[in-house]
């Protein structure tokens, strides 16, 4: 029965192993590995996309278990080149090439399975990658499911501004007028490119005020953290979000859930806040009807960025892996 107590999660580790790896496109990703060197196999995929990974990923498993593997996506966090630097080629950052990535890396530390954590975009990326390489996966624990469909980019920067019209008309005005009733995450896309270095910092500025706002009422969770993030990871992060939103990662609508047959074999743990307005709870909810092997845990008091309850569900999910 999942615990009701408050957990904490496991110590602070450092990692025994990390690199930038050659991924091709004049791109390297950072990675680290810490844990266990002949443990079970984890590898945590951050959210956003361009919120680089938190290193505090590690803690969510047991180091004597796990071998744990984190790792900075194309553009953000410690890979390089930065998203921030507006000469940083965008073209040679798709979900294809974070596949292609995440494969390379396996093969780099010689994994021939391994567990797939993460929330949010990472749970998109997660999908993709397991429907791509289903053999390579022992399990998947998603947190915050998103498949990034139309519907659900639409709904976060043009839906819910019937739940925060006053918010969203800020949002809405920091783009040009010619643009403020079309595709506001396109308009904010191309400003993200803009030669003047203000119109950018301006635009990824305004940007994370409405991501603040969409989490504000998450008292439990993180809210305020989109806007605090330094400069140039706050600029990292608008710069890649625009530009994968406006593409909508580039994958077929819906495909992920048509495709979620070929998850069949592996388990998986789906943790979503019902309180979450960035991602309503639908997506993970069709998710879990579409693949048989999942479980779906509804977390009442948690939003996006969480919750003491979420927490223990993250941690009892992987509990079940580690054993």
């Amino acid at each position: 029965m999942p615990t009701t107590q408050p957990r904490l999660p496991f110590p602070e580790i450092e990692p025994y192993a990390s690199g930038l790896l050659d991924v091709g496109d004049d791109n390297r990703i950072y990675w680290e590995t810490s844990g266990n060197p002949v443990g079970r196999p984890a590898l945590v995929v951050h959210g956003g996309p361009g919120a680089g990974g938190s290193r505090g990923g590690r803690r969510t498993f047991d180091p004597e278990v796990f071998r744990i593997v984190l790792f900075d996506q194309r553009g953000c966090g410690e890979s390089r080149p930065h998203a921030a630097l507006p000469s940083t080629d965008m073209a040679h950052n798709t979900t294809e090439h974070l596949l292609a990535d995440m494969e390379r890396l396996r093969k780099h530390l010689g994994i021939k399975r391994w567990l797939l954590y993460g929330g949010s975009w990472a749970s998109t990326l997660i999908l993709a990658y397991a429907q791509r390489h289903p053999e390579r996966v022992s399990g998947i624990v998603l947190v915050g499911v998103t498949m990034t469909r139309p519907e659900e980019v639409d709904w976060l920067y043009h839906g819910l501004r019937l739940l925060l019209p006053i918010e969203w008309e800020r949002f809405r005005d920091g783009v040009p007028a010619e643009d403020r009733n079309g595709n506001l995450v396109e308009a904010y896309r191309r400003l993200m490119e803009h030669p003047d270095p203000a119109v950018r910092e301006k635009a990824a500025l305004d940007w994370c005020t409405w991501e603040d706002a969409v989490i504000a009422h998450e008292a439990l969770g993180a809210p305020g953290q989109y806007s605090a993030q330094p400069d140039a990871a706050l600029l990292a992060f608008v710069r890649i979000c625009t530009h994968y939103f406006a593409h909508t990662a580039w994958l077929d609508n819906g495909r992920l859930l048509r495709d979620a047959h070929r998850l069949t074999g592996i388990p998986g743990v789906l943790i979503h806040g019902r309180l979450d307005l960035s991602a309503p709870l639908r997506t993970a909810w069709e998710l879990a009807r579409a693949w048989p092997d999942a479980e779906l845990r509804v977390i009442d008091d948690s939003g996006h960025t969480g919750s003491p309850a979420m927490r223990n569900a993250v941690l009892e999910a992987v509990d079940r892996f580690a054993r």
